[in-house]
C-alpha cells in the first residue's frame, strides 16, 4: 500500500508537470501572436488587457512550478508527499488551464480554430484536470492534510 501511494504521489507530480509543459506552450504561442497581430497601428502586445493576461498567467505558472518542484523533491527523497502532490497538481493543471483560456482569448479566432495549436492545448490540459485525481478530490485531499485529517 505505501508503494502505491508513493507510485501514486509521483504520478500527481508527473500530471503537474505535464501540465505546466501544455502552459508554457499556450503561454509562448500567445506571445508570438500578441508580438505580431497587429490592431490600430500596433501589436495588441502594446494593450495593458493584453499585457496583464500574460503577467498573470506567468505568475500562476511559475508559482505552480515551485509547488511541483518541492513535491518532486518530496518523492525523490521517498518522503510522505500527499500534500505536497496534491498542491502541485490542482495549482499546475488550474494555472495551465487558465493560461490555456487566456491564450485562447487573446488569439480568438486563430486560437479557437480547429486545427490551431491552443485548440489542442487546450483539449490536452482538460486532461490534467481529471486523471490522478480530479481537482475535488485534490482539494480533499489538501483540506485533509491542512485540518489534520488524512
Amino acid at each position: 500500500f505505501r508503494l502505491a501511494m508513493w507510485a501514486l504521489q509521483g504520478g500527481r507530480v508527473g500530471v503537474a508537470a505535464q501540465a505546466l509543459g501544455i502552459g508554457d506552450a499556450a503561454i509562448a504561442e500567445a506571445i508570438a501572436f500578441a508580438k505580431t497581430r497587429q490592431t490600430f497601428g500596433q501589436p495588441i502586445a502594446k494593450y495593458e488587457a493584453v499585457q496583464w493576461m500574460l503577467a498573470d498567467v506567468a505568475t500562476e505558472l511559475a508559482a505552480a512550478r515551485m509547488l511541483t518542484w518541492k513535491a518532486a523533491d518530496a518523492v525523490d527523497r521517498q518522503e510522505r508527499s500527499r500534500l505536497e502532490s496534491s498542491m502541485a497538481k490542482l495549482a499546475a493543471s488550474e494555472a495551465a488551464h487558465r493560461a490555456t483560456d487566456r491564450a485562447m482569448q487573446i488569439m480568438a479566432s486563430a486560437g479557437y480554430r480547429r486545427g490551431s495549436t491552443i485548440e489542442r492545448l487546450f483539449r490536452d490540459v482538460r486532461a490534467t484536470e481529471i486523471y490522478q485525481g480530479t481537482s475535488e478530490a485534490q482539494r480533499l485531499i489538501i483540506a485533509q492534510g491542512v485540518l489534520g485529517q488524512g
